[in-house]
């Protein structure tokens, strides 16, 4: 996972840990995108699995259940 934090208080943080990498945003911001990282390994943990044993629904249904926000769907026209 990376994840990108765009808001800004001054301050450079990077965080890695198993199968994540964090870049910037505010302290707050990227408090909660560390502990989401942390709650989806430690759910993939719990299911004897690594980031790359899941598909995307699961993983998808993984990161819903600690908070994150689906992808938007593109639409198609007609």
């Amino acid at each position: 996972m990376l994840g990108i934090g765009l808001d800004s208080d001054g301050h450079k943080r990077v965080t890695s840990g198993q199968d994540f990498l964090l870049m910037g945003g505010s302290h707050e911001t990227h408090e909660v995108m560390t502990e989401k990282a942390i709650k989806i390994n430690e759910k993939l943990a719990a299911r004897g699995k690594r980031m790359g044993d899941v598909s995307h629904e699961e993983f998808d249904e993984i990161a819903q259940s600690v908070g994150l926000k689906p992808p938007p769907q593109n639409k198609k026209k007609n």
